[in-house]
């Protein structure tokens, strides 16, 4: 809504510089004030005021500021447009005009502070960096957890059971033809071989480990080496050829019959020929 009191005084004043002066110090607003209002340059609302044409941007823009001022100070932009027109200098427009041809010019709005740039947080840097850290090793554990599963899942080659293990089963590899081709449930050497009516039977019970040797008339190791806690079975063709290196540790039974191994002994150790 136009003031009429500041038509009326525009009217007396015929100068829209004055006008606009006076309009802004009746209201009371500073240059300042104006300028932050409207985002124009003060010193270009104090050229306007002062009809200073060579302070101002070309004519196009400084017809713009004249009217939204007049806007601005409830004053009749039609009226401040026209007294514009009617007192701007004839060669400043000819060379506004000749400077259409040409990039344009700052438009003369307030500049935008510097300093309301996006600027970098180094602690949200750090936080970024520290979260793709986590990442990295969360997706490490969870990568080995997977193979640690895989290898778990993986069958295992069958072999002798922690009973068989435990028995120390005695087993000669090298042993060719008719030797010991397995190993029974009970951890028994057995000798599978040439088993005929003239095989025997020998048990030997163990109770610490302690080295035996027995050969058969065959000639086949039906137990070598040391041998750990626990019974024996073996089948072979006697007589045996015995060895037993602590005798307190071993106990002997032929065909179900204990054999007395105190008549053997010399020094805690047996060596000696067997026959049912």
């Amino acid at each position: 809504m136009t003031d009429p009191s500041s038509n009326n005084q525009f009217k007396a004043q015929g100068s829209f510089g004055a006008t606009l002066q006076q309009a802004r110090k009746s209201k009371k607003i500073s240059l300042k004030e104006a300028a932050g209002e409207l985002f124009i340059l003060e010193r270009h609302l104090e050229a306007l005021e002062n009809e200073d044409f060579a302070g101002l941007p070309q004519v196009t823009f400084a017809r713009g500021f004249a009217i939204n001022y007049a806007k601005f100070l409830d004053l009749d932009p039609v009226r401040i447009a026209q007294s514009f027109d009617a007192a701007y200098p004839n060669e400043l427009k000819a060379q506004s005009m000749s400077n259409t041809v040409t990039p344009l010019r700052p438009m003369g709005t307030l500049q935008r502070d510097s300093s309301n740039r996006i600027r970098f947080n180094p602690l949200l840097i750090i936080a970024i960096i520290a979260l793709i850290i986590l990442a990295v090793f969360l997706f490490r554990m969870v990568t080995n957890a997977s193979k640690e599963d895989n290898l778990a899942a993986a069958p295992v080659v069958d072999g002798l059971t922690e009973s068989e293990q435990a028995q120390g089963a005695a087993i000669d590899d090298q042993i060719s033809g008719a030797g010991l081709e397995g190993v029974g449930a009970s951890g028994s050497a057995l000798n599978l071989g040439g088993a005929d009516s003239s095989t025997a039977t020998l048990s030997v019970n163990v109770t610490s480990n302690t080295n035996v040797n027995i050969t058969d008339a065959s000639g086949n190791s039906l137990m070598d080496g040391n041998q750990t806690s626990g019974n024996y079975e073996l089948l072979g063709t006697p007589p045996f050829e015995v060895q037993i290196d602590d005798v307190n540790s071993v106990s002997l039974t032929l065909n179900q019959e204990p054999v007395s191994l105190d008549e053997y002994t010399a020094d805690n150790q047996a060596d000696f020929t067997l026959t049912p």
